[in-house]
């Protein structure tokens, strides 16, 4: 299976499947040169986020031709429930190995734990409760990962060692599948009938969330090092994150996702505005109301979401999206508490609002309606809530460690945003694992900068220090 691309490049897909195995291993092998304090557990969220940005294993032997079933729709596959299952359980014995205080994790992190818990008091109205608990189950896993991060002996390099070593995988591969093998790389958008690509992703969706989410992280790490004293390592480092930059802008440009595009800019912003001097950080909860005041102006005098859409060339999809929350939200749900945890997408509602379509939805493509659809209007309350307690803490960091603080601001603002156009507050969502590593606080855990560069490093890394 040859593309004419490839035909051009004069390079046959084997070949270049090697060669990105061996460019893939050669940088696994440089992060173990390095030393960096971490250990061995950080490759329970690499696999976390792998799978995530990727396809999961039963799709990966569907392709490999192997007699597996992909599952249904309410069951899911018995083979990747058991995977995650298995990489959850992992997490916690690490936790456990590391006595992590549950009581103290409660008190620190109070609206996250309510939130978990509200979703999983909401499985008992759910139509389908085991589906809906199997579904709360791999959520649980997205807090149980961040904390294994977070109590690494060096939780801001295992941060970086797990963003870099995720992308090496995910963005090469999905290059190597786009341009020379495009049955894995690219498929028929089921909106609009076109060719599109996806890379290793399930959808070009996912392919433009993981570009963003990865982006964001490289543009800011890029600029702590460039401020760094200039050495050997530096150069190094500088080069490796450059290098990343172009695969990830290759295949941002590849998925056509102007949202992620869009969200990814503006994160960018405000990282850059954050660290300007001029900006009084005590008056940042009036800048972003203020922002997000004039956003809503702007969309009703103006229909500023609608004029987006056709600068991009979004506005047949963005329409498309319009028609299917009208009758999102014509279906019979009840209000104030939802139909159930992750429970909409499922049985009669799936097929009802499939009519007319020549594609099935299986989102709301806004994460506040999917919110409000399955949770409620308490459920979205309790989201706000839990957004607003985020911010705060960003608030708090912005002055403890400026850095982190802005990555954590830009990130939170981009999902914001992103969710207007996709939903991803729920499921096994790389921007919702992301979210919960920004939001939770381990207790006894301060920031605070090194003073000399980690082991392989001429970069100021975060260090986390036990109070």
């Amino acid at each position: 299976m040859t593309p004419t691309i490839a035909a051009l490049i004069g390079l046959p897909p084997p070949i270049a499947l090697l060669g990105s195995l061996i460019f893939v291993g050669y940088l696994y092998a440089r992060d173990n040169r390095q030393r960096p304090n971490i250990t061995g557990a950080v490759w329970l969220p690499i696999i976390w986020v792998v799978l995530m940005g990727s396809r999961s294993v039963s799709q990966w032997l569907y392709l490999l031709k192997l007699p597996i079933s992909l599952g249904a729709v309410e069951e899911g596959n018995p083979l990747d429930a058991l995977i995650y299952l298995m990489l959850i359980l992992a997490g916690l014995h690490v936790l456990n190995k590391r006595q992590v205080n549950l009581s103290e994790f409660v008190n620190n992190n109070g609206w996250v734990v309510a939130f978990l818990l509200y979703c999983f008091i909401a499985i008992i109205w759910s139509d389908y409760p085991f589906v809906s608990f199997k579904r709360w189950i791999k959520v649980l896993g997205h807090p149980v990962m961040a904390l294994v991060l977070l109590t690494e002996p060096d939780p801001g390099e295992a941060i970086a060692r797990l963003m870099k070593r995720s992308a090496y995988f995910l963005l090469t591969f999905s290059i190597v599948a786009i341009k020379w093998y495009p049955g894995i790389g690219r498929r028929f958008d089921d909106f609009t009938g076109l060719a599109v690509n996806v890379g290793i992703s399930q959808s070009k969706n996912t392919l433009g969330c993981g570009c963003m989410v990865l982006g964001l992280f490289f543009v800011w790490l890029f600029i702590r090092v460039w401020r760094t004293e200039k050495s050997r390592g530096r150069r190094d480092e500088l080069r490796l994150l450059g290098l990343l930059l172009l695969m990830d802008a290759y295949l941002l440009r590849k998925s056509h996702d102007a949202t992620a595009t869009l969200c990814l800019l503006t994160a960018i912003a405000v990282i850059f505005l954050t660290g300007r001097r001029w900006l009084n950080k005590k008056l940042i909860g009036i800048y972003v109301a203020t922002a997000l005041v004039g956003l809503v102006v702007a969309e009703l005098a103006f229909g500023l979401f609608e004029r987006i859409g056709e600068l991009t060339g979004h506005s047949s999809t963005l329409m498309g999206r319009m028609e299917l929350w009208r009758q999102c939200l014509a279906v019979d749900t009840n209000p104030i508490l939802g139909v159930g945890f992750e429970s909409f997408w499922l049985g009669d509602r799936l097929h009802l609002l499939k009519q007319g379509r020549p594609w099935q939805p299986n989102e709301a493509h806004n994460g506040y309606l999917e919110t409000y659809l399955n949770l409620g209007i308490v459920g979205l309350l309790m989201l706000f809530g839990l957004i607003t307690a985020i911010f705060r803490k960003i608030r708090v960091e912005l002055f403890r460690n400026p850095d982190w603080g802005r990555f954590q601001l830009g990130f939170l603002i981009a999902l914001i945003f992103y969710n207007l156009t996709e939903a991803t507050f729920k499921g096994l969502s790389l921007t919702w694992f992301i979210f919960f590593m920004v939001a939770i606080k381990y207790p006894g855990v301060g920031y605070e900068p090194a003073s000399q560069p980690s082991a392989g490093l001429a970069e100021e890394e975060l260090v986390y220090t036990h109070e």
